[in-house]
């Protein structure tokens, strides 16, 4: 199970999207009304899983057509209830929610009201009061409608959002699937059919992230911003790049404030470069003693028409900072990186993959008390307020499109193509001005034994490296060694786990081997993205024995000592699987999960967590120079 998993390629400069996708922040003129809570549900149980489009039942309340549950969003519905069938269910399942709309949103029509999802898997068509308003293919990213002209069609009725979400995946989505039915009638029941999936996580399904209403000016208004930030001596710049929708004739105004609310730059036009004295610099955790320092950037648009005039307010933060790449270092301001760090999955008891603030600041107090300062979005974009916790706290961030599983030729075609690239559009048109973000991702572990000219990923790997080729100091992700255009190598292998299992004394020699070898390859800085080995917590075994912490800890060992070695070389970063345990299909080799996590499905240490946390701030103090009073920091 050696697999190469990713090659990186740094760039800079300035991009601009076609349309934005700005998180919604309220301010002078934008309001946020949150929609979370208890949905009425049901799942379409129909042999053709089509029975609701077929009845419409979008048209009239759910309950009408029939009986609903009570389901929370966000949140996953498999663990939910006690229904066997749902917890593995595949096809259409429907929410609903009535709103009441604030008066002023619907009197006013020169307010913009839209509706934006956070993410919902996988296929998702939306409507409100029966009226068609978008659809979404794909699982982990938001997509929104504006719905003014809907709601404003009968001012005195309640808001009706009907959401009908499908989790099949096919040879062409991200993550891919197939459906295979089973017709023998003496083995199967009549219309019985699994999903088979190539990723080894559970495939949880529903409204994943927080659905909103949110509100901007209807005339014109603040589309995208782009920020690409740079800084010489101790002086920090910011281009910036903002694109208006509505008046060619807009004015805009913009103020760089520091942390305290003071003006340090401003400037006028939707492009330009704000120059800041005495910079403070966006450091990750643990490699300054100020990590995380944000910037707050107000644009401030003005503009008027005959009828009136307008004006709209949007605050981003913004990091400055840099990212390069040599032949044996990762940089973040012109300083040696080093990723210390964790793979995670957006996974947990009951809720699944549903956004949960609770577990969210779990796992950062987690990470920053074990040392760790970087993470993989493995396998697919997180929500977009953990990257904002990484932001905030100086964690960095390798973000990855859900291309994983990747294996059948069959999806390697045009249309499988065409959706990785609007996927990684999408990705990079959400999280672009993430100071965090230092990496994109393309896809995990994808089957590379096709040329790269027949190869989808190496030619969605060639369109990623011309969509960010002007982005802010981010390094690219691509997932073959044929590509001409790469700087760093990732790796993920398990020796004496998927390879010679139980056999410790291979791993230096086997992990020595695969350094040398990539290297000598591409000359190119390595980063082992992925290694560990299942474990059960509290089972020992002296000599140890797979599955035990005894055999995790000593795994974990013979790899550090090799790390050891080559860091002081070429290997720029180390990345545990697994931060903690998550939930898998069944399976002969799965015990309810996969147990390579460091710490449970319920966050309680094994013994490995504190062989890592005594590695991490060992290397933090390493390479960070920090003083030893950093060695324990307090809570968030």
């Amino acid at each position: 199970m050696l697999r190469v998993l990713c090659l990186l390629a740094v760039v800079d400069s300035v991009l601009l999207l076609d349309s934005g996708m700005l998180f919604p922040r309220e301010s002078a003129s934008r309001e946020v009304k949150e929609l979370n809570g208890l949905w009425a549900f049901r799942a379409d149980i129909s042999p053709s899983r089509n029975q609701g489009f077929e009845e419409a039942w979008y048209k009239s309340r759910l309950i009408e057509s029939g009986p609903v549950i009570d389901m929370p969003v966000p949140a996953s519905y498999n663990d939910i209830t006690q229904d066997p069938s749902l917890r593995t269910f595949t096809g259409w399942v429907w929410y609903e929610r009535e709103v009441v709309v604030p008066t002023r949103w619907i009197t006013d029509e020169e307010i913009r009201v839209v509706l934006r999802v956070g993410s919902a898997h996988y296929y998702s068509v939306v409507w409100v009061n029966g009226v068609k308003v978008t659809e979404h293919n794909g699982g982990h990213l938001p997509f929104e409608a504006e719905i003014g002209s809907v709601i404003r069609k009968d001012p005195t009725a309640k808001c009706r959002i009907t959401i009908a979400v499908n989790n099949t995946l096919t040879l062409e989505t991200l993550p891919p699937g197939t459906i295979q039915y089973m017709n023998d009638p003496t083995r199967y029941p009549k219309g019985f059919f699994v999903q088979n999936i190539f990723f080894d996580f559970f495939n949880y399904a529903g409204i994943h992230r927080s659905v909103l209403l949110y509100t901007t000016p209807k005339a014109f208004y603040v589309d995208d911003i782009t920020v690409v930030t740079d800084f010489s001596d101790n002086a920090g710049l910011v281009n910036y790049k903002v694109s208006v929708k509505g008046s060619a004739a807009a004015t805009l105004k913009l103020t760089l404030m520091d942390k305290e609310g003071h003006c340090v730059a401003s400037s006028s036009g939707s492009v330009g470069a704000l120059k800041v004295a005495d910079v403070k610099l966006w450091w990750p955790y643990l490699m300054h003693e100020n990590p995380g320092y944000l910037y707050s950037l107000e644009v401030h648009l003005t503009a008027a028409n005959d009828k009136s005039t307008s004006e709209d307010v949007y605050l981003l933060p913004v990091g400055i900072r840099t990212v390069k790449v040599s032949s044996t270092q990762f940089l973040i301001n012109n300083k040696p990186f080093y990723f210390h760090g964790v793979n995670k999955h957006e996974d947990s008891d009951i809720r699944g993959k549903g956004f949960d603030w609770p577990l969210i600041v779990k796992d950062f107090n987690l990470m920053k008390w074990m040392g760790a300062n970087s993470f993989r979005t493995s396998h697919y974009p997180y929500a977009e307020e953990i990257l904002q916790m990484c932001d905030q706290h100086g964690i960095v961030v390798i973000d990855e499109c859900p291309g994983v599983g990747i294996k059948d030729i069959r999806s390697f075609g045009n249309a499988s193509l065409t959706h990785h690239l609007v996927v990684m559009d999408e990705l990079v048109r959400r999280d672009k001005n993430h100071p965090s973000v230092v990496m994109w991702s393309v896809a995990n572990e994808p089957a590379s034994e096709m040329p790269p000219e027949n190869n989808e990923h190496a030619m969605a790997s060639k369109h990623f490296q011309d969509l960010i080729s002007p982005l802010q100091h981010v390094a690219r992700c691509v997932f073959f060694p044929q590509a001409p255009y790469v700087d760093v190598v990732c790796v993920n292998s398990y020796f004496s786990w998927y390879h010679d299992p139980g056999y410790l004394e291979v791993i230096p020699i086997q992990l020595n081997t695969q350094f040398e070898d990539w290297y000598a390859k591409y000359q190119k800085p390595i980063i082992q993205s992925e290694y560990g080995a299942d474990t059960l917590p509290g089972l020992h075994n002296d000599p140890p024995l797979m599955f035990t912490e005894e055999y995790q800890q000593a795994v974990l060992q013979h790899y550090h000592n090799v790390f050891d070695q080559k860091r002081k070389h070429y290997v720029i970063g180390e990345l545990i699987w697994n931060f903690a345990d998550f939930m898998t299909v069944q399976g002969i080799t799965r015990v309810v999960g996969n147990k390579k996590g460091v710490f449970t499905r319920q966050r309680q240490p094994k013994a490995a967590a504190f062989i890592l946390k005594e590695r991490y701030w060992r290397l933090a103090n390493e390479t960070g120079k920090l003083p030893y009073w950093t060695k324990y920091p307090c809570s968030l």
